[in-house]
C-alpha cells in the first residue's frame, strides 16, 4: 500500500446527524476524492436511526475498527499481566486529570492552591460560563476523588486484596491524591508500572496511551467509570454487546451527600447506604429498556434476547459467546483466594 503524499481532504459533520446528511453531503465528496477525513469523531450520526443502520453500525463499531497492531499487542501483554497475578482483576477509569477537573467547575477540598490553579486551566475554554462548585455537587456533575472511588468500591464488598488496574492520565495532586485509594487496594496497578520501557515509543502521544487503557479497561472482569464521558460509554457499550461484563457507574448525585455524611455514620451503615444509592448503577443486563439511552452505551439492536427469558440477557446470538451470570459475586479476590 502506497503511503499517502498529502494529508486527506477533511470536512466537519454537524453533531448528531441524519443518515441522509451522509449519503447526500458526505458521501459525493468520499467518491470524488477516494479518501476523506471527518475531523470530529463524537456523535457525529444521530442516536435514533433505523434498526438495519444501528445493527450496521455496531458491525463498524465493535468489528471493523480496531486498534493498530502495537497497540493492541502492548494491551493485550499488560491484560496478561495482570492475570498472571489475579484470575480476576477490576479496572477504574479514574478521570481525575486537572483539565478535567478544572473543565467541572468542581472544588475538590484543595483550597485556595486549587481554586487557582484550576480556574488558570478554566481558560483555556472561553465560552465556559462560571459554576457554582457546591450546586454541580448537588447535581451529580462532579468526579469522585480517587479516595472517595475507594470508599464506595470497599462498601459495595470489594476486599483489599482485590486487584485493581487504574487508567489515567496525569492525575491531579499526584501520589499525594491516589495514596488512600493505594492504602485501600494495595494490589494497585497502571499501565506505567506494569510495562516501563515498552511505553516509551507511545509516551509523546496521549490518544495513544488512552488506546492501552481502553483495552486492559475493556478485558477487565468489572469496569468502574468515574465519568461518563466517550470513552467510558463506549466501553460500557462494547462490553455489552461482546457478552455481558458489569460496568459499575457512581450515582454521584446521592453519593455526594453521602461522602459528606461519612463521619456521621458507622462503616456498616455506610456501606448498607452506598448498596442502596447504587441500586441500577452497577451494570446489570436490564438497566436500561431498550430504546432509552445512548447508543454507544446502550446497543440494544444488536444485542439478543434469550428466548423464554424476559430480562434482555447480554449474548452475541451469532458468535456463541455465552453470558456471564447477572448474580455473580463482585468480590474479586487474588489468584488462589477462591
Amino acid at each position: 500500500m502506497r503511503s499517502m503524499e498529502k494529508n486527506p481532504y477533511s470536512m466537519r459533520v454537524p453533531r448528531k446527524s441524519p443518515p441522509e446528511y451522509y449519503l447526500d453531503q458526505v458521501l459525493p465528496i468520499l467518491k470524488r476524492r477516494r479518501v476523506l477525513q471527518l475531523t470530529k469523531f463524537d456523535y457525529r450520526l444521530a442516536n435514533n436511526i433505523d434498526e438495519e443502520l444501528q445493527k450496521l453500525r455496531c458491525r463498524a463499531n465493535f468489528h471493523a475498527l480496531r486498534f493498530t497492531k502495537p497497540i493492541q499487542e502492548l494491551g493485550q501483554k499488560l491484560v496478561l499481566r495482570m492475570r498472571e497475578m489475579a484470575i480476576r482483576f477490576i479496572a477504574v477509569h479514574l478521570r481525575f486529570e486537572p483539565d478535567m477537573l478544572a473543565f467541572s467547575g468542581c472544588y475538590f477540598g484543595g483550597g485556595d492552591k486549587e481554586r487557582y490553579e484550576l480556574a488558570e486551566i478554566r481558560k483555556r475554554w472561553e465560552t465556559l460560563p462560571d459554576l457554582d462548585a457546591d450546586g454541580e455537587r448537588s447535581r451529580g456533575k462532579c468526579p469522585l476523588t480517587p479516595h472517595e472511588v475507594g470508599l464506595m468500591l470497599r462498601a459495595l464488598g470489594f476486599a483489599n486484596d482485590t486487584y485493581i488496574y487504574v487508567a489515567s492520565g496525569e492525575i491531579y495532586g499526584g501520589e499525594e491524591t491516589l495514596r488512600p485509594l493505594r492504602d485501600l487496594f494495595p494490589n494497585f496497578y497502571t499501565k506505567e508500572k506494569l510495562a516501563n520501557e515498552e511505553l516509551k515509543p507511545f509516551l509523546p502521544f496521549s490518544s495513544r496511551l488512552a488506546a492501552i487503557d481502553y483495552i486492559v479497561c475493556d478485558e477487565s472482569d468489572v469496569f468502574v467509570t468515574n465519568n461518563n464521558g466517550n470513552m467510558a460509554r463506549i466501553l460500557a457499550g462494547r462490553r455489552r454487546y461482546m457478552g455481558h461484563k458489569r460496568t459499575i457507574r457512581p450515582n454521584a448525585k446521592r453519593l455526594s451527600s453521602l461522602f459528606m455524611e461519612r463521619d456521621k455514620m458507622d462503616w456498616d451503615t455506610f456501606a448498607r447506604k452506598v448498596k442502596a444509592v447504587q441500586r441500577g448503577y452497577m451494570g446489570e443486563p436490564d438497566e436500561m429498556r431498550p430504546g432509552r439511552g445512548e447508543f454507544h452505551e446502550y446497543p440494544y439492536s444488536c444485542i439478543c434476547k434469550k428466548n423464554g427469558d424476559p430480562e434482555l440477557e447480554q449474548v452475541r446470538g451469532n458468535q456463541g459467546l455465552k453470558n456471564r451470570s447477572k448474580e455473580e459475586e463482585p468480590v474479586l479476590g487474588a489468584k488462589g483466594d477462591e
